[in-house]
């Protein structure tokens, strides 16, 4: 359960469709009806039935919308007071595993430099569709994420370009350059499968020609690089996780024809709050300085 669960139950009861609740919330309707649809199967009972081309509050429908509303405003209640603490507006910032890691290679680091007014609170994501999804329905007021991003209602603001390498256990002996021909025949780790993350690894996959041989599949990042030391398999990542982990004696290799992916932030259209207009201007300032 979270609070965007309960804002789109809420938004929901008082538009009376979710079509027009969805647009209120700047989400796409079927991921709006989505989480609404989990909220009701977590607590067990049905908020909403159809009638017509509208919707119906229930009896517990409409207890939870009651609940919700005083939750959300309890909410609110707490924002104001942290403002009026003086400490600043806060920034909901969405981001995935691998970029809160090394935020952002320094984006983040120079934003709390410059602006320490403003605390940042990571909103966890598991890919760059899914930051995107969090910006759009207001769950973030911002990210950062690997790009392209699907233009929605979202604007992007590139800042670095990521290569992406080879890693392999200590004394393997990989080529480097890495041909990318070849890389069937070194064993991968990978995300698991039905994920985002795995979608785009088995379509980079399918552009290359190549069959992968996946020895190794998990979720978790952290698992990686013992697994790779462990000699488990070889995985493709970012040079600045990859650097980090040669020191550990993991063998480090470009590849060829070399890959790579832009980062970017990504934030909704139209006027900026304060903290998200000091992070995209962080952010243009890293583009102009490559």
């Amino acid at each position: 359960m979270n609070l965007q669960q309960l804002r789109y139950v809420v938004a929901t009861a008082e538009l009376g469709t979710m079509t027009s609740a969805a647009a209120a919330c700047h989400v796409g309707q079927p991921a709006l009806t989505r989480a609404v649809r989990a909220l009701e199967r977590e607590l067990g009972l049905t908020m909403f039935v159809r009638r017509g081309r509208s919707v119906e509050l229930t009896a517990e429908g409409e207890e939870v919308v009651a609940i919700a509303r005083r939750v959300l405003g309890e909410v609110d209640a707490l924002e104001r007071l942290s403002r009026r603490g003086g400490r600043g507006q806060g920034l909901k910032l969405a981001a995935t595993p691998t970029i809160q890691a090394d935020l952002g290679s320094g984006l983040i680091r120079d934003y709390w430099r410059d602006h320490p007014e403003h605390p940042v609170r990571f909103v966890h994501c598991e890919s760059r569709l899914a930051v995107a999804e969090a910006v759009r329905s207001g769950r973030a007021d911002v990210g950062v994420a690997d790009l392209p991003i699907p233009d929605d209602g979202l604007e992007t603001v590139p800042f670095e370009w990521r290569d992406v390498v080879l890693l392999g256990p200590p004394g393997t002996g990989l080529p480097d350059p890495f041909p990318v021909a070849r890389l069937a025949e070194v064993r991968l780790i990978t995300t698991s499968r039905g994920g985002h993350r795995r979608a785009e690894f088995d379509g980079l996959f399918a552009e290359l020609g190549v069959t992968p041989d996946v020895a190794f599949e998990s979720d978790e990042r952290a698992s990686w690089i013992p697994a790779v030391l462990a000699g488990v398999g070889c995985c493709l990542w970012y040079r600045s996780q990859g650097e980090s982990a040669s020191l550990q004696g993991i063998e480090v290799v470009a590849l060829e024809p070399a890959l790579g992916r832009a980062i970017g932030v990504v934030h909704r259209r139209g006027p900026l709050a304060t903290p998200v207009a000091a992070l995209v201007d962080a952010a243009r300032r890293r583009a102009d300085a490559r």
